[in-house]
């Protein structure tokens, strides 16, 4: 497992700095969103992987020729009091190191799920005393407030749309259906549990570029997307006219409910609560938006989406395959 564990590090490396900053600034994402949300899905996945399993790998390496061995020897010391002697201090380090990032990562993702869940309940109750189910449209909430809103709640089966009264008086119907099904395709796509997992990775490794990249890609993302489903009901500049009244809402006066917390991470500054957009100091803001739906771009063409999906599955597999079969490297 000597050679695995370098492999396994120089591939956590890559995907820890190049990797996320030349994806981050690619064009070709605007493309094909959905080819580009499953590229930066895999390259967390395989870096944090390899970034666990280079240490592991590592750590058990005088115990057994490949994972299962080690494991094995490692559990006999522990538990059967087996001879630690081929054991290192530089192998009980990286072993203990990979115990605790593998920990820190699972409390993390929980915790966070936990303060998420915790602000939507706090925040469904605000919505119960300040706002009240349309009379047009099923699962819909409308608040009393000048300032245009739109941005939906999670919560299976009661998930809903919010909108403020101030936005119905500026939309148009088919504008309005374009708001309305922009935001229901973040809830049919299930955005708020790539949010949430982004959100996580980012505050257990903040330091880490990769994190912080990848939390801004997927949030620009997943508006390309839901803009995507909304040109499939309405007209292109209907979208457009909808996107830059939500977007033109000025700061929400004291008082007015704000989105939960993975909402407000993808709303701009200038406008809190605008059609699920990330923040104004961010690449893709309202201004992004609006330059992708009038000069729009020609999908990237069906090989390419392949290879990138190909990419992506191997990315997987590498580390997958250093950490059960290592003896394919010595």
């Amino acid at each position: 497992m000597f050679w695995a564990s370098y492999a396994l590090a120089a591939l956590a490396i890559v995907l820890a700095w190049p990797v996320p900053i030349l994806l981050s600034r690619a064009t070709w994402p605007a493309r094909s969103p959905f080819t580009a949300m499953i590229l930066w899905q895999a390259i967390a996945l395989a870096g944090g992987l390899s970034m666990i399993g280079a240490m592991l790998t590592w750590g058990l390496d005088p115990l057994g020729d490949n994972l299962l061995a080690g494991l094995h020897g490692l559990w006999r010391i522990l538990l059967e009091g087996a001879p630690a002697s081929t054991l290192g201090l530089v192998h009980v380090f990286a072993l203990s190191a990979a115990m605790l990032l593998s920990a820190h990562l699972v409390f993390t993702l929980l915790l966070t799920y936990y303060r998420i869940l915790r602000g939507r309940h706090r925040h469904r109750d605000m919505l119960n005393l300040l706002g009240s189910p349309s009379t047009d449209t099923p699962a819909t909430l409308v608040i009393q407030h000048p300032t245009p809103v739109a941005y939906c709640l999670p919560g299976g089966a009661r998930s809903v749309t919010v909108l403020s009264d101030g936005l119905l008086n500026m939309l148009s119907k088919d504008e309005l259906s374009a708001v309305l099904t922009h935001e229901r395709a973040h809830l049919a796509q299930h955005h708020h549990l790539l949010l949430w997992a982004f959100a996580a990775w980012r505050a257990a490794l903040p330091w880490l570029p990769t994190s912080m990249l990848a939390q801004r890609s997927v949030n620009e993302l997943i508006e390309m997307l839901a803009d995507d489903e909304a040109l499939r009901e309405v007209d292109r500049m209907t979208l457009v006219r909808a996107v830059a009244i939500v977007g033109s809402g000025s700061p929400a006066v004291p008082g007015a409910p704000k989105p939960p917390a993975e909402q407000q991470e993808r709303l701009p500054v200038t406008s809190p609560l605008a059609l699920g957009a990330p923040e104004g100091s961010e690449p893709l803001g309202i201004a992004g938006r609006l330059s992708r739906l009038l000069t729009p771009q020609r999908p990237l063409p069906r090989w390419q989406q392949w290879s990138v999906l190909c990419l992506s599955a191997l990315l997987l597999a590498v580390p997958t395959t250093l950490l059960i079969a290592p003896g394919l490297l010595d």
